[in-house]
């Protein structure tokens, strides 16, 4: 097999990977040591594989590859939130952010290159999906992610990255096939093994594929809600107009029983100046989410080049978090991080492509 067209290894899932290696006249022990190889110890050359033998390396190393994802650019804010411009073999770019906190670090994740959801308030929402990524490349973004970390370490303690959010570019339960299989593939004792209970999807509300994701992933769900009427998130967020706000929210009661008794589902609420932000939209939200474990995450908006929405005062911030913390629901105010190195979701591919086009 020549170079050029080598398989990479990374997304293959346990299975795949043992025919891969049984293709090779080795046996399914020898698939597992590889494995923690890559997701255990994160080694991306096979010369330095030291448990297999010399002949094993060869052959992997003529047919097979651990290619890691190219950076195009990489900032680092002054609250050291860490975002990259990642480059596929195609030359398509996507996203990755890593916020580091007291007590955890969390890596938020794309899962399309681009998006077709045209959420109004979304920056990636100006960008044209373009395809969506393999299990592979999702898998690649945790991998530069602890590469840059200086993160392989197994002791869980000591860990830098232990939360992953599917709240990057694209829409997860549109690409819900290579989303999961990538996901299986973290949530692997013998690799990665971050635990589910620290895994995060954030959907705009694909309906039909909110209850597969529960069953089969058991992660944590957050729903971009963003809006208490109708006919306002048929603006703010399209899809709303095939799966409205009441189906929406059935499908998250439905959810819930499907977690452990303290897991909740979080509700994401963008804050936008004059538009979904009065105390009547609070009070609207507390009674639409009644009966449904929950958190709401208040967002206040990042604005981006080009949009016409406008942050909500921190006064208004406030107030619409305590009508709903009175409620009895968590309503933490998100901390804006990042703003120093275009932190909106898209910006970065957006510059980049800018850049690109400017040069020709």
């Amino acid at each position: 097999m020549s170079e050029n067209i080598k398989k990479n290894l990374i997304g293959l899932d346990k299975v795949e990977l043992a025919a891969a290696i049984k293709e090779l006249g080795e046996s399914s022990f020898r698939a597992k040591q590889i494995w923690q190889w890559i997701y255990r110890i994160g080694i991306a050359d096979f010369n330095h594989m030291t448990n297999l033998p010399a002949s094993l390396r060869e052959k992997l190393a003529e047919s097979y590859t651990l290619e890691r994802v190219q950076v195009s650019k990489e900032l680092i804010s002054f609250d050291e939130t860490r975002k990259w411009l990642l480059k596929f073999s195609d030359t398509n770019e996507i996203e990755a952010v890593f916020i580091p906190e007291k007590t955890r670090g969390t890596l938020c994740v794309s899962s399309q290159v681009g998006c077709t959801l045209n959420c109004s308030f979304c920056h990636t929402g100006t960008q044209n999906l373009v395809r969506n990524l393999t299990a592979g490349e999702i898998v690649a973004q945790v991998l530069h992610a602890k590469d840059s970390l200086s993160d392989w370490n197994f002791k869980e303690e000591n860990r830098k990255l232990t939360n992953i959010v599917m709240m990057g570019m694209g829409e997860p339960l549109l690409n819900y096939d290579n989303v999961a299989k990538a996901l299986k593939i973290v949530m692997d004792p013998d690799g990665l093994g971050i635990s589910k209970r620290k895994i995060t999807l954030s959907t705009s509300g694909i309906i039909p594929l909110i209850e597969k994701c529960g069953d089969e992933l058991g992660v944590n769900l957050a729903i971009s809600l963003h809006a208490v009427r109708d006919d306002l998130r048929n603006t703010l967020v399209p899809i709303n107009k095939k799966y409205p706000i009441k189906d929406l929210l059935n499908a998250c009661r439905k959810y819930a029983p499907t977690q452990n008794s303290f897991r909740k589902v979080t509700f994401e609420y963008v804050m936008l100046k004059g538009v979904n932000d009065s105390k009547q939209d609070a009070k609207e939200l507390v009674r639409l989410i009644e009966g449904i474990p929950a958190k709401i995450n208040i967002i206040p908006f990042n604005k981006w080049p080009g949009t016409e929405y406008q942050c909500s005062d921190n006064r208004t911030i406030q107030e619409f978090a305590r009508i709903v913390e009175d409620a009895g629901y968590m309503s933490p105010i998100r901390r804006p991080r990042g703003q120093d190195i275009l932190a909106a979701c898209g910006q970065l591919k957006s510059e980049s492509i800018k850049l690109r086009k400017s040069a020709t």
